[in-house]
């Protein structure tokens, strides 16, 4: 499907997601990922902050406000609470969480899991993978348009992560 792989190797589409059990036989499947200079304890925080802001584009998807650049004094996240917010609006919730390691949400009728692969001095995968029972002629439209936000908030998790590394 068009735009349904950005920065991910084979291998990484052939693993299992934990949204994988959330969605049978989802129309829409897009992989995304990228590598961060830091560990996985540095990617982490900035992850979880996904729950106040989208990260992305935040002038298209948080109408105009800013997404934080400091890391929050958040707790941990737990299932069942708010998943991420727009414009200051909780959206969706968590399903499933293992902290440090993946977080994994539904919003707008999609599952999303974000998943740090430790990759070798002091690097991290950051990984994440939507998937969505979706018409399938609408499939490939939201999956550019994810494409576009997901890379824009993968990249900011990245730029993020890597200054506080330092």
């Amino acid at each position: 499907m068009i735009g349904d792989r950005w920065g991910v190797s084979d291998s990484e589409v052939s693993r299992p997601y934990p949204c994988d059990g959330f969605a049978t036989a989802p129309a829409l499947r897009a992989w995304r990922g990228v590598t961060v200079e830091a560990p996985a304890e540095a990617v982490w925080p900035w992850v979880t902050q996904v729950r106040v802001a989208p990260y992305s584009y935040d002038w298209i998807d948080n109408f105009g406000r800013r997404s934080p650049r400091r890391l929050l004094d958040l707790p941990e996240p737990e299932v069942g609470e708010g998943f991420t917010a727009s414009g200051g609006r909780r959206l969706g919730r968590v399903v499933s969480v293992e902290p440090g390691r993946q977080l994994t949400g539904t919003v707008m009728g999609a599952f999303l899991s974000y998943v740090l692969v430790p990759a070798g001095n002091g690097t991290t995968r950051l990984l994440l993978k939507v998937v969505m029972r979706a018409n399938r002629w609408a499939a490939p439209v939201l999956s550019v348009g994810d494409l576009v936000m997901a890379r824009r908030q993968l990249l900011n998790f990245k730029l993020l992560a890597e200054r506080r590394g330092r």
